[in-house]
């Protein structure tokens, strides 16, 4: 996967992408609980739906945002149309993120009204504290971000999906140490060793499951170019954060 950090005015932002490379379209119910966070009406990121009034997505989309910029929509296979729409009322970003590395990329945001679970739409499943995802296990992400690695792809109107295989966070490190780029704890990988499918721009915020249970295991937060050979997308290691997304959820 690569991933697309919305904010290129960023140095070391601009060098990390995020897009659904490689991928196919979404059916409805793949993804009941993932939502498109549109700004000012143009597609942003996505974001989880973890109850009625909040959602989980990544610190980088969020330290800019405006809460009036703000659009989520959830049931809908479309970023633009159809589903659930609510404004936003609160942004929540982790107070030790880090631009720099990327490090506790997660942030909450407070629906002004609330989106209820229905045909389409969902709650996403949690993973158990400090869960690592099983190195060699399949995970999917999903996203409308752009569907190649080039600046002037235009995002997806409709959810695509990628599936790809779990790599070991030390194999990771590997691949981006060249780069000085750093994947802590609070991260994991992955993606094909030979490239070809990915998350990228306009992605980041957005769910990576258990491709059988569905449990969310991840939002995507960086990596480098698009589906390129051995350069994983990283994404944010959920587990570690099961005590922060229940302090700091709104249930009204």
């Amino acid at each position: 996967m690569a991933l697309t950090l919305p904010s290129p005015d960023i140095s070391v932002v601009a060098e990390r992408e995020d897009r659904i490379v490689g991928g196919v379209p979404a059916w409805t119910g793949d993804f009941p609980f993932i939502v498109a966070i549109s700004d000012r009406g143009s597609q942003y990121c996505g974001g989880v739906l973890i109850n009625a009034y909040t959602v989980l997505t990544a610190a980088h989309c969020s330290i800019r945002m405006k809460e009036p910029w703000a659009l989520v929509r959830a049931g809908s296979l479309y970023w633009a149309s159809g589903g659930v729409e609510a404004n936003v009322s609160e942004i929540y970003y982790h107070p030790e993120f880090n631009f720099e590395t990327t490090d506790n990329d997660i942030a909450l945001w407070r629906l002004a009204s609330p989106i209820h679970q229905s045909s389409t739409i969902r709650y996403a499943p949690l993973p158990l504290k400090g869960w690592d995802p099983v190195v060699g296990s399949l995970v999917t992400a999903a996203g409308w971000g752009h569907l190649d690695g080039g600046d002037d792809s235009e995002s997806s109107p409709m959810l695509r999906r990628v599936t790809v295989p779990v790599i070991s966070r030390g194999t990771c490190r590997a691949d981006y140490a060249a780069q000085n780029l750093t994947v802590t704890n609070n991260m994991w990988c992955a993606g094909l060793k030979q490239g070809g499918k990915d998350s990228c721009g306009g992605d980041s915020g957005g769910p990576i499951v258990d491709a059988l249970t569905k449990t969310l295991l991840g939002i995507v937060s960086w990596g480098t170019g698009c589906a390129e050979p051995n350069q994983p997308g990283v994404y944010v290691r959920i587990s570690n954060y099961i005590d922060y997304i229940h302090q700091h959820k709104w249930t009204s």
